[in-house]
């Protein structure tokens, strides 16, 4: 395989660099999603707000998406470098069938508890209809949320990283048109948002399915599906850290959501206007963090298929490479956002005051943490 034959350098780029763009697609098309919302017509910024709270939720949905691929990729990638094709599709289809388990369960959690969550993660009486509209919505979609994020890692883990990065481009391409139809075309608002949401990752897990099912070294077949107690256990413990690392960052979202309504009710700038403001500096952030992941991400099945191929030196040049390049993004993010960070929030709202008192508390509390 030329994951174990090519230059480490020239594997990085041609691994690392579609992994990227797939991050970063994927997370322009939710700032685009917000952008459209902020300029929905009469409470936009309140809008803004209660699909603001709504993240640390999505957060937790994603968690456990990343506890199994996180979990089952890298074991794939390690089985192909040992040659054994067989160990690497069961993990597939035994991890296809732990995130139907796992969808489901969400999404009756969220349908029954969603209010109440929504409640305790920061929501107030002015924004948690919004929050309540979108989360309803997206939570029907939750098992195609996590298939898609799932079944797209086994892609990349195969080391085809351009057709992970056009199933995710699909599906923002169709979250992006589908956005202006439904919230002004159709006056859905956050309904329609959320829709167009869900039927973007619909889109991309028809593409990672047709693809898993039909081409490339491990595909799909009948008997691969079943549940295998130590099979499962060995998932859980490779992928605990990063679903836990995803909860621990909602969990701070959460005290971040409730400590800015409590503090910001008593100050200047009232409840809602700082929970806006920390929700368009995060989607900022995770516009840098899609770079980190991207690389991490491309790296994986380097790593993996090498190590599984007892190629050691190989590995350890990769993490090199790894680290080098995660650091000077890091140092040239952390500048930009300095320098112009208070120029972020006209794009994500029309309402004057907001914009005043967002740009205000930004070069006040935000910039000199920076």
């Amino acid at each position: 395989s030329f994951l174990g034959t090519e230059p480490v350098g020239r594997l990085l780029m041609r691994l690392a660099v579609p992994t990227v763009i797939a991050q970063l697609v994927n997370m322009l098309y939710n700032i685009v999603d917000r952008i459209y919302i902020g300029h929905m017509p009469g409470d936009g910024s309140l809008a803004l707000t209660g699909v603001g709270v709504c993240m640390p939720i999505i957060m937790i949905v994603t968690a456990f998406a990343a506890l199994i691929a996180s979990g089952g990729a890298p074991r794939a990638s390690i089985a192909l470098g040992r040659g054994d094709r067989d160990t690497a599709e069961r993990l597939l289809g035994n991890c296809f069938t732990l995130q139907i388990i796992i969808s489901l369960t969400l999404t009756v959690i969220l349908r029954l508890f969603g209010r109440s969550f929504l409640l305790a993660f920061g929501a107030s009486e002015n924004t948690i209809e919004y929050a309540v509209n979108y989360l309803n919505i997206y939570a029907l979609g939750t098992l195609f949320v996590e298939l898609t994020l799932g079944m797209n890692a086994f892609i990349t883990a195969q080391g085809f990283a351009t057709t992970g990065m056009l199933t995710v481009l699909i599906g923002a391409v169709c979250n992006i048109a589908l956005d202006p139809l439904f919230i002004f075309g159709l006056d859905m608002g956050m309904t329609g948002a959320a829709l167009a949401t869900i039927l973007g990752q619909i889109a991309s897990f028809c593409i990672s399915i047709r693809y898993l099912f039909h081409f490339k070294s491990v595909p799909f077949s009948r008997d691969c599906f079943t549940i295998d107690g130590d099979r499962t256990r060995k998932i859980f413990s490779y992928g605990a850290s990063a679903c836990f690392n995803q909860i621990a960052m909602a969990v701070v979202q959460i005290v971040l959501n409730n400590t800015l309504a409590h503090y910001g009710a008593l100050s200047i700038y009232g409840s809602d206007i700082p929970l806006a403001c920390a929700g368009i500096i995060s989607k900022v952030n995770m516009i840098f963090m899609s770079f980190v992941i991207g690389i991490s991400q491309g790296v994986q099945p380097i790593i993996g298929f090498n190590y599984g191929a007892a190629l050691y030196r190989r590995v350890n040049r990769e993490l090199l490479h790894q680290n080098n390049a995660q650091y000077l993004l890091y140092e040239g993010f952390r500048s930009e956002l300095y320098l112009q960070g208070v120029k972020l929030y006209p794009t994500f709202s029309l309402d004057e005051d907001h914009i005043r008192r967002e740009k205000a508390l930004f070069e006040k509390e935000i910039r000199p943490f920076l």
